[in-house]
């Protein structure tokens, strides 16, 4: 337990567990002149905990060398920017708030509101159902039934924006295929542009270098000639001096390879060919590239991927009326298997609500609402393209057919009504207690903290609630944290904390001391009235009945 005076600094308990969950954060939060505020928090994790936890703590890199102790941060800026941690490790708020999401559940005075809207109320059965898996499961098949029912719609638009798509997607597969393009058609292109637009040059080139190797000019021996004559010197050089070998191998070699040089350098000029037609031809096909480029992608390769993407879509097309009737056959077959899930889940659903009903109810009883009628109600809505469910059709979406609603009735002889338009103030923090224990039995999440449970409620049922508060603790796996202004709930707790406000070197700051013995009993008095020997003496009688709980 909790207790302390009006701001005193409780919430801000509430709000640092909220922030470790992955709350939002807001710079408000930070004290003046400070640079940061940091909150953090060890979790030691069950063996259940471990196997939702564990596996995305892998996934991300994030695991402890004790898998049992969990350690989460936060640092909000005064600046405005705010820090995750997880186990030391820098994460996103995000992955922080799925980390967190079944560690803890706080149940403070805005939760009444949950269950003032009907949608919030689904999700209540559920859980208490255990019908997870089955609402999982329609949800599934109801984003398949989504799926189909986008692509119908989009094959069924306005007749004319399909034929203006068809002739446009013709057009250009048309436009592609006509080009023939090849891989490295444009690079050989090119090459072949620059040689037939210099093939006056190349031939004057060519031509010169081999008159030089083997025609020679007016009195001017060729190159070949001179070589040869450099050949037959060492030859005979040789015959004298036979440590010239290698020189008049060499020498004999280059011959050879002057001749052959000569050789490729006449094919090669016999080869030009100046055709301004050729040249034309060339320059035109590199414009269509060029165009086609602009029109459909950087590369050949990009063009006839567009035109393989582009004819895809028109085959899809042009044999769409083949497709709507198949996606129509696989809607109709959809909106059976779908109706079947959900009323699969809305029986089930059924039966967790009876159970609910009478649950919440003996719960209420104890409470003081002995003559409250509870009942969870399930309608379904008509459609003509709704799921089938028998010999009707009705409105399915992900969380299933039934719109799910919890009614009560407070008082004998009146009828069942929403509990969003009848509910007291009083009643709402009855009736939330009431639902948060019954669900507690089937909830695996292991902190339970209730802050101000006691809003509308007087001191009688102040001492239900908090036995059921210790009920709760004591008869589940749940470790029950509460912060509350009844002594009657107070003295229940098995340990108590007093939360104050002080002031230390002019600053104000908060502290949280346990109580037990007489420091307990005073402050059990004080939020009795004025502290008396008669307010001591009834704190300790409660102290007292709530040993013998």
């Amino acid at each position: 337990m909790l207790t302390g005076e009006t701001g005193a600094g409780k919430s801000i308990i509430i709000d640092a567990v909220s922030l470790l969950l992955g709350g939002r954060a807001s710079s408000d939060v930070v004290r003046a002149e400070a640079k940061s505020a940091f909150v953090e928090g060890q979790f030691l994790l069950s063996a259940a905990l471990q196997k939702q936890i564990v596996p995305i703590l892998e996934r991300e890199g994030l695991e402890n060398d004790a898998p049992e102790v969990l350690v989460l941060g936060r640092e909000i800026r005064a600046a405005g920017r705010t820090f995750s941690r997880v186990n030391g490790r820098t994460v996103n708020a995000g992955l922080l708030a799925e980390i967190a999401a079944p560690l803890v559940d706080i149940h403070g005075q805005h939760e009444h509101l949950s269950l003032l809207r009907p949608k919030m109320h689904g999700a209540f059965l559920d859980r208490f159902g255990g019908l997870r898996a089955r609402r999982q499961a329609v949800a599934e098949k109801f984003r398949q039934l989504q799926s189909v029912r986008r692509e119908l719609h989009r094959l069924t638009q306005d007749a004319q924006q399909i034929a203006r798509r068809i002739d446009q997607l013709t057009f250009q597969v048309d436009e592609i295929h006509a080009a023939n393009l090849q891989p490295d058609e444009e690079d050989a292109l090119n090459t072949e542009r620059t040689r037939l637009a210099n093939a006056e040059k190349l031939n004057q080139l060519a031509g010169e270098a081999y008159r030089l190797l083997v025609e020679g000019g007016d009195e001017q021996p060729t190159a070949a000639d001179l070589l040869g004559q450099v050949s037959r010197d060492l030859s005979a050089l040789l015959r004298i001096d036979d440590s010239t070998q290698e020189i008049s191998e060499l020498a004999e070699s280059i011959v050879y390879q002057l001749e052959d040089l000569a050789g490729q350098l006449q094919t090669y000029a016999e080869a030009i060919e100046f055709s301004p037609e050729r040249l034309q031809e060339v320059e035109e096909r590199l414009g269509l590239i060029y165009h086609l480029k602009r029109k459909y992608g950087d590369s050949i390769a990009e063009i006839v991927a567009f035109g393989e993407q582009a004819q895809a879509e028109l085959d899809s097309i042009s044999h769409s009326e083949e497709r709507i009737e198949a996606l129509q056959a696989e809607e109709l077959a959809l909106r059976r298997e779908l109706g079947t899930l959900a009323a699969e889940l809305s029986a089930a659903r059924r039966t967790a609500g009876d159970e609910l009903a009478r649950g919440v109810e003996a719960e209420l009883q104890a409470l003081g609402m002995e003559r409250t009628q509870f009942f969870v109600s399930l309608e379904r809505t008509p459609a003509d393209d709704g799921v089938f469910v028998g010999d009707e059709t009705v409105v399915c979406d992900e969380t299933g057919i039934d719109r799910i609603e919890f009614l009560i009735a407070p008082n004998p002889g009146e009828p069942l009504k929403p509990m969003v338009k009848i509910a007291s103030g009083g009643e709402t923090s009855r009736l939330m207690l009431a639902l948060k224990t019954v669900l507690a039995r089937a909830d695996d999440t292991p902190t339970l903290i209730f802050d101000e449970i006691d809003q509308g409620i007087g001191g009688r049922i102040g001492g239900v609630v908090g036995r059921k508060l210790w009920a709760l603790a004591h008869s589940t796996d749940h470790q029950v944290l509460c912060i509350t202004h009844l002594p009657q709930i107070a003295a229940f707790g098995d340990t108590h904390y007093h939360v104050q406000k002080t002031i230390i070197a002019g600053r104000t700051a908060t502290r949280i001391a346990p109580l037990s013995g007489e420091p307990r009993v005073d402050e059990l008095a004080q939020m009795l009235g004025t502290l008396s020997d008669t307010t001591r003496q009834s704190a300790r009688e409660m102290l007292a009945e709530a040993k013998l709980s």
